[in-house]
């Protein structure tokens, strides 16, 4: 029932488009490429049958999709999960207890020598040997 009218919507589109690129317009039109259309339509002309055409075109495209908006709102789709059993686990009452471990402070070690090379020399020698150290002999 959805997919044919979903076909007829399409349908109707389509045959509605044309009938409005047909009617005689203010401009050039395109009802004027084929030819004279007082012939084909009867002594009245295509004004009369071509906007019938189009109220109908109209009035069915209109109602179609209102249809189709309702049906696609209200659609009830078939689940591959709808044979399959839920299974629940039992609830616990237990409490739960976290254990949050202590916090450990860590202090670096304190830093007292630095030894750089001094330049034009390969022996190292103490950066901190000013008068807060005892020199050695």
């Amino acid at each position: 029932m959805y997919s044919v009218l979903i076909v007829v919507h399409i349908i109707t589109c389509v045959l509605l488009v044309l009938t409005v690129l047909l009617q005689q317009g203010k401009g050039a039109e395109i009802g004027a490429v084929f030819g004279s259309s007082d012939t084909i339509f009867g002594s009245a002309g295509p004004a009369s049958f071509l906007h019938k055409l189009t109220t109908g075109l109209a009035v069915v495209f209109m109602v179609s999709s209102l249809v189709l908006t309702y049906l696609s709102a209200h659609k009830v789709e078939d689940s591959v999960m709808q044979d399959v059993q839920v299974t629940t686990s039992p609830v616990t009452t237990e409490p739960v207890t976290t254990v949050i471990p202590e916090p450990v402070e860590t202090t670096p070690a304190p830093v007292t020598e630095v030894e750089e090379p001094v330049q034009g020399s390969g022996e190292k020698t103490n950066v901190l040997d000013d008068d807060s150290q005892p020199k050695r002999n």
